[in-house]
């Protein structure tokens, strides 16, 4: 992996992480999954490091997981590295602030559910296309959505897998402030420069009461990941998937 494809800064007692990939709509892969898991576990150990920032460069925050890491078949789906990163996001202990410009598709949607504050560009689009691909949604999103938003909304984002703008976000409840794409990551390092002023003991109980029952959310993901595996190995989905590719081909960068 390229140093840069996943960028760590420090401002004063915030960390700040950018996915910075454009040439590929800052699609994850495994070995920038890694380097997410190295940079939570590292935020959790640093008594220095009060808060988290994470956004993408390019104006997209992600497409999701690059597809390309599904074309091979993989022994082991606990080990795989999407996994233990939404386990990741899910045990955080520093509070996580997102700041979403352009698309988040995918994760790039699971992902926000387990962030404390999300703040968006009013031209970011959002969309779960798991179902469409032959998958299904991951992160603990088919307990956490449904919690969030209602049944009858999450049913219709996640079945339909249609985008919905960010106007749309945030009437749902899954953004806390739309912005101009300029401004957006400013937005959410003054909420993290806030959050890491708070008292730490009250800080820390509060969020671990807000996000709700941990074993419930951490059973749910590894439900979902032994389904997501089962589907990974379906005929309908590599169908799905190298018809993607047919029309999106890996090495084009656009």
């Amino acid at each position: 992996m390229q140093a840069a494809e996943i960028v760590a800064l420090r401002d004063g007692h915030v960390m700040r992480i950018v996915i910075d990939r454009p040439g590929k709509r800052n699609a994850l892969n495994k070995a920038m999954y890694e380097r997410l898991i190295a940079l939570l576990a590292q935020a959790d150990a640093d008594d220095e490091v009060r808060a988290i920032v994470l956004t993408g460069a390019g104006g997209t925050f992600t497409a999701g997981n690059d597809l390309e890491d599904f074309r091979k078949p993989f022994d082991n789906m606990k080990e795989f590295p999407a996994l233990r990163f939404v386990r990741a996001l899910a045990a955080l202990h520093t509070p996580i602030v997102a700041a979403v410009t352009g698309d988040a598709v995918g994760v790039g949607v699971t992902l926000l559910l387990h962030c404390d504050l999300v703040y968006a560009s009013r031209e970011a689009r959002f969309r779960l296309p798991f179902v469409d691909l032959g998958l299904l949604p991951e992160a603990g999103s088919t307990l956490l959505l449904p919690h969030r938003i209602g049944l009858a909304k999450a049913s219709e984002l996640m079945l339909l897998c249609d985008a919905f703008d960010a106007e749309e976000a945030l009437r749902l409840g899954l953004v806390n402030r739309l912005g101009a794409r300029e401004d957006v990551e400013a937005i959410a390092l003054d909420a993290a420069r806030r959050l890491a002023e708070k008292p730490r003991a009250g800080l820390a109980a509060t969020r671990r009461l807000l996000r709700g029952d941990a074993a419930a959310i951490a059973q749910r993901i590894e439900e979902e990941a032994a389904l997501f595996a089962a589907a990974l190995a379906t005929r309908e989905f590599r169908a799905r998937l190298e018809s993607f590719f047919a029309q999106h081909p890996p090495d084009d960068e656009g």
